[in-house]
Order: structure tokens, then sequence, then C-alpha cells
């Protein structure tokens, strides 16, 4: 295993290594989170409640990376009905939200460090209310519960770990004034192992138990969302709270090997983007390849790249345009755009195929937007849960970049998101701003089946690196048989459509630099790609198998009885 790894394992107090439960699992990021879960499930809760509880521990344990002021798209299967189903807390861009909102006097991108952290960039938070209507349809405990673990967290004080304190470090410019009166007391950052209250967060989550979600939306702390985005400039209203809505969604679904894979639908372009990776991979034996081989990395390379040229060009909101859904997945299509990997070099000819030939639908022309590296230095969150009643949910969640927008909600104590900036600032194209819309996003939670159960459910933060890291671990486990957290752990790549292949520690030499002697160029160091978090079924067993990624402070926990 990664020595990396290894050392960051070792400062925690708890095995990092795969859990085991015969009735309940539950993975997540941090351990308050997990923890909160764990008591909800022994409390007689179910995977819904326990999921919930988990988003707020999270709030609590990893404000950089999620929270209540956030978004996130929170599915469901339901183990009685065999159903599956997303409920889409995606942020939506408020009612005054215009095409050219990005462009300043001279019609010019505002860049995105700056667009980022201003008011403007604050999408209306939808995770509170997705979370609300799953736990009204399959919960069974009321919301004041599954709060309380993490109100008694935010009361009593966190530990800071090295990931808040590497972020602090890198990102310390995004922090706005009431942000920075928490993460920066005195001026000066919190260090791995300060403990930090977040008083003004507890007092929030205590309105909401009194309140319910009401208080967010149409109450004080709504109220107080309004009034800080506008002594900021901000352009949203408390109408735009109130009027917000939820979707609930089928997932997207797709084959690969004997296994059947739902994951996220627009405006979340994870799932597409992932299934049409696995589909082109689908055409190689890979179990003819080393895990740690060239050509692994070759296949997973280029793969990746025809994908994000499609995702790029044909991915947005389904509520205000067509999608070229059927023909981004179908098999032709995926033939067609295998033969684009020619074994000889990165091919340079790779870009954007015309998928609308294959189905129906209002062709919407490509905008090609500017390559920002900032960009890609997105955060974000996942968890997972299952229950002895057989439920699963699979959830991403985020405020977007880190600490989100930077401003924190006055005497509240949670971060704003900045999702309006992952919609298109060059307008035109289908992910062009709009009010009401919801921006494109690279969510891709996913439960993978075979013949109708589940085998596997996953998922991970990290911007688009998010959608690499799912589809890597999944072939790790469905196609070179790891264990889950030797798939978790493996050493990922990524590149999009930019020049650069981002990688990990632990990849020989050897694969790194034959893909360079064939036009490749490798980031000048290796560093963490996304945090995956997982469970495993083996029915045969009966067993359920955890694992949390261990760049960061994940943990998974299993129940016997």
């Amino acid at each position: 295993m990664d020595q990396r790894f290894q050392s960051r394992s070792n400062k925690c107090d708890y095995d990092r290594e795969t859990a085991t439960g015969k009735i309940a699992m539950a993975a997540s990021a941090h351990p308050v989170a997990t923890n909160a879960a764990e008591k909800i499930l022994r409390d007689g809760g179910n995977a819904i409640d326990a999921a919930i509880a988990i988003q707020f521990g999270l709030n609590v344990g990893e404000p950089m990376m999620t929270g209540i002021g956030g978004s996130g798209f929170f599915m469901v299967y339901h183990a009685e009905s065999k159903t599956t189903k997303i409920f889409d807390g995606h942020t939506r861009a408020p009612k005054a939200a215009h095409p050219e909102l990005f462009l300043d006097k001279k019609g010019e991108v505002i860049p995105f460090k700056k667009r980022s952290t201003q008011a403007i960039g604050v999408g209306i938070p939808g995770i509170l209310k997705a979370m609300e209507a799953a736990r009204l349809e399959y919960g069974s405990k009321p919301l004041a519960e599954l709060i309380e673990p993490a109100a008694q967290a935010a009361e009593e004080g966190v530990r800071v770990n090295w990931v808040m304190e590497e972020i602090l470090n890198t990102f310390d410019y995004r922090l706005g004034d009431h942000a920075k009166e928490l993460f920066m007391p005195g001026g000066k950052s919190l260090k791995e192992g300060d403990v930090y209250q977040k008083k003004h967060l507890a007092k929030t989550f205590r309105i909401l138990q009194r309140d319910g979600i009401e208080a967010f939306y149409e109450g004080e702390i709504g109220e107080a969302i309004i009034s800080t985005l506008k002594e900021l400039g901000g352009i949203m209203e408390m109408s735009d709270l109130k009027n917000y809505q939820i979707s609930t969604d089928e997932p997207v679904w797709g084959s690969y090997r004997e296994y059947e894979i739902a994951s996220s639908n627009m405006p979340s372009a994870g799932g597409t983007t992932m299934l049409q990776i696995l589909k082109i991979l689908e055409g190689f034996n890979l179990r003819l390849y080393d895990v740690k081989s060239w050509e692994k990395y070759y296949l997973f390379s280029e793969a990746m790249r025809i994908a994000f040229s499609d995702k790029i060009a044909f991915s947005g909101d389904p509520e205000f345009g067509d999608i070229p859904l059927k023909g981004l997945l179908s098999e032709a299509y995926l033939a067609e755009r295998r033969k684009l990997i020619n074994w000889e070099r990165r091919n340079d000819a790779i870009e954007y195929g015309n998928p609308w030939t294959y189905c129906g639908g209002n062709e919407i022309p490509v905008i090609l937007q500017p390559f920002e590296r900032e960009r890609e230095k997105s955060e974000t969150t996942h968890f997972t849960v299952t229950d002895k009643w057989g439920n699963i949910v699979a959830c991403t969640s985020t405020v977007e970049h880190p600490f989100g927008s930077g401003i924190m909600v006055k005497d509240h104590g949670f971060i704003l998101n900045n999702e309006m900036t992952d919609f298109d600032a060059i307008p035109g194209g289908l992910n062009e701003i709009q009010p009401g819309k919801r921006p494109v996003s690279c969510k891709t939670p996913t439960i993978i089946f075979k013949d109708g159960e589940p085998v596997l459910t996953l998922g991970s933060p990290g911007g688009p690196t998010i959608i690499g890291s799912v589809f890597q671990t999944i072939v790790h486990v469905l196609d070179f048989d790891m264990d889950l957290k030797e798939a978790i752990e493996e050493p990922r790549i990524f590149t999009s459509t930019g020049p650069l292949v981002g990688w990990e520690s632990g990849i020989s030499m050897q694969a790194k630099g034959e893909l360079e002697s064939k036009g490749f160029e490798f980031a000048d160091g290796p560093f963490p790609l996304g945090n995956v978090q997982a469970i495993q079924f083996d029915r045969k067993k009966g067993i359920l198998y955890g694992a949390a990624d261990s760049s960061r402070e994940g943990k998974a926990t299993g129940l016997d009885n």
C-alpha cells in the first residue's frame, strides 16, 4: 500500500482497514459523521435516517467540503419495492441571475478566483430539502433526532485534522470575514490537534430541530442568509429560498460486463460520463494487463479524454433543454468513439462527437469555455449507508470549492456554496446561466447490481476527478477482483481535456515513462485524487464490507446485530 496513506492512517485512533458487518454499514469521510450514523442505526433507524445524520455530522467535521449551505444528490435504493431514485438537491440559480452574470463590463470572463468568492456565485442551497423529502418518504425518525449527534459535536468541539489544516493553508484566501473568525482566530489558521467549537452552527441546528427546514427556506435562518448576501452584493432573495424545489429523478442506468449500474442523472454529468468510460473500456479485456501496467493507465487516460470531451459539450439541466443522453450511451456511438484509441500515442484528434445522430432532440450549439485550472480544485464529500432491511443511500454533497464561496452566514456558522460558478461563464450553450436552472455537476453517487441485487455502492468528492475515482474503483473491484480497501487505495490517475495527467503516489515509473513516451504530460508531483467511500455486499457469506479512502480521516463501521 502507498506509504503516504499508511502514514496518514497512523494518525487515526481507529482501524482504517476494511470494516465488516452482518446487518448494516456506514462509511463517510469523517469519524464524527460515521459515529452519528452508527448511533442512529443502533437506535433502530434505517439507512435514510443514518445518512441524514451523516450529512449534519459532516457539516461539523468537514465544513470546508459540505454543509446545509450547499447541495447534494441523495440516492436511495428502497429494498422492499426494489426501486432506486435520486432526491436531487442541487443548487438553482436565483431569479435575478442572467447569462452574462460572470462577464465584466468589457464582456470578458471574470477570473474564477474572483467570481467564485463573490456573493453572486452563491446558488440556492438544496441539500436540506432533498434530505427532508427522502426522510418523509422513507425515513423512520424525526428530523430533530437525526440532527442531535451533530448538534452535540458542534457544542462540544471537534479536533482539527490534517485535512482541514492543509485546506486552510492552501485556500485561506477564500475565507470571508465571518469564516475567518472561526477558522483563523487572531489571524492564524487552525492547526491539526486544535479543538474548535461551532456554537453558531449548533444554534442553527437547534433552530432546525425546533422549527424544521421551514426555518431555512422561509424563516430566520433564511433571513440571515439573504441579509449576509445582500451586504456583499448578492442577488438572492427570500422568494428564491421559499420557491426552491428539488426534483425526484430516475438514475441514469447502464450495463458493464454482467452488472447493472445506477448513477446520477443530469444535471449531474457524473453518471453519464462514468458509464461512457466503462462502456468504452468494456471493449477491452482488462484482465490481460497487470493492475499497475502502462496499458491499463493508457486505456484509462484515453477513455477519460473521449468521455470528458462529450461531457463538456453535451451536459446541462434537462429542464431547460434537450440532452442527447440516449445517444451518449448508445452502443453504436460508443463503439465509434472507442476507435479513437490507437495504442500508439495520445490521440490529439480526440474531441466531442455527435451523439445527436443516435437520438432525437433539438441540438444546441456547443460553446467552448476557457480552461481554468483553478476550477479543477473542487472539493466535496461522499457517504454511503446500508441497513438491516437492505436499504441503501449513496450521497455526494458539497459547497463546491474548498470553503465554497468563503461566505459564512452571520451568527449561524455555516458556509454558503459557490456552485453558480459551475455554469458556463460564456453564454450560449446547454450550461448557460438562467433563472431557476441547475448547473452541470460531476457528482457520481453509484449503486451496482447483479441479478437485481446490490453488490457495490460508492462515490467520491473531487470535482471532475470524482468520475475518474469512481470508475477506477469499479474496475479494480469488478475486473481485477481486488479487495474493497485495496481497490480504493490503488493509485489513480486523472485527465480530462486539458494537457496534464494528475497522478497519485505509487504509480510505477515504468508505466509513467511509457505514457510520457506516447505524448502524455504528467503533473510535476503526485497528489490525492478523490476520496472514495464504498460498501460491498457479499450475499453468499452474508457479510458487508465497508471502506473509507485514507486520503482523509474517513471511517467505515459495521453492525453485526
